[in-house]
């Protein structure tokens, strides 16, 4: 298995109703084999503190609130998670160009910036979905499409389904940030994401970070189930 890593590209997305089953999952991992990610529902039961803790015991916290309102709004919220030193925060690329840019502005004079992405569809949301809200087109051209307003905003990436990673990356480039959900080890249950990918394909198609959940939460063994993903990002394609 391969060693530890200072940079590790898989985050662990802590979606439990109780406090206890997630204190009992970061006590078994280190933050040289993951970040963490906190969601709205973790958020909403545990607060500032609950980050607190983790950013305390070391770990690199991505907040995964997906603001989206007005700029003014969506900026104060993104200063109130720089203050509580996450890592990473993210804003919906649908709000606009002028949301993002606010939510960056805001950001710059922060004394601890996170890194700042734009969501840009659901990895939950089928074609008959999008058609559904309204959106034109297959769930690719939209996310190339958002990811692009994104990247004209000056955000530093976005989050985005792997299967639309490849051509993020190819319209795009090197140097924006690709966090994809939707990855799923070939043994897993696909639970309610639609569009999704093995960890060593989303990373061959251009993923900078994976999130995973319940293939590590729900396991006996976490922290084999992340050097055992370590090993798959790494083995040669």
């Amino acid at each position: 298995m391969p060693l530890p890593t200072a940079d590790p590209r898989v985050i662990v997305a802590l979606d439990f109703a109780d406090l206890g089953p997630a204190r009992e999952l970061v006590r078994r991992v280190d933050p040289s084999l993951c970040r963490l990610k906190v969601g709205k529902e973790m958020f909403t039961r545990y607060g500032p503190h609950f980050v607190g803790e983790l950013t305390k015991a070391g770990f690199d916290v991505f907040l995964d609130l997906k603001f989206h309102d007005i700029p003014s709004t969506v900026a104060a919220a993104c200063a109130a998670a720089a203050d509580l030193g996450v890592w990473m925060v993210n804003v919906h690329a649908s709000g606009g160009r002028k949301m993002m840019e606010a939510a960056r502005e805001r950001l710059v004079r922060s004394s601890h910036r996170p890194l700042l992405i734009a969501v840009t569809v659901l990895t939950s949301l089928s074609q008959s979905d999008i058609e559904e809200v309204g959106f034109a087109g297959a769930p690719e051209t939209n996310a190339l499409r958002l990811a692009t307003l994104a990247r004209t905003a000056g955000l530093d990436g976005v989050v985005c389904s792997p299967r639309e990673a490849a051509s993020i990356r190819r319209a795009i480039g090197p140097g924006f940030l690709l966090v994809t959900p939707g990855i799923r080890p070939v043994s897993a249950a696909l639970d309610d994401q639609q569009r999704v990918m093995t960890p060593a394909d989303a990373i061959a198609a251009g993923a900078d970070y994976l999130v995973i959940g319940r293939p590590v939460t729900q396991s006996p063994d976490p922290p084999g189930v992340l050097r055992d993903l370590a090993a798959q990002i790494s083995a040669p394609s």
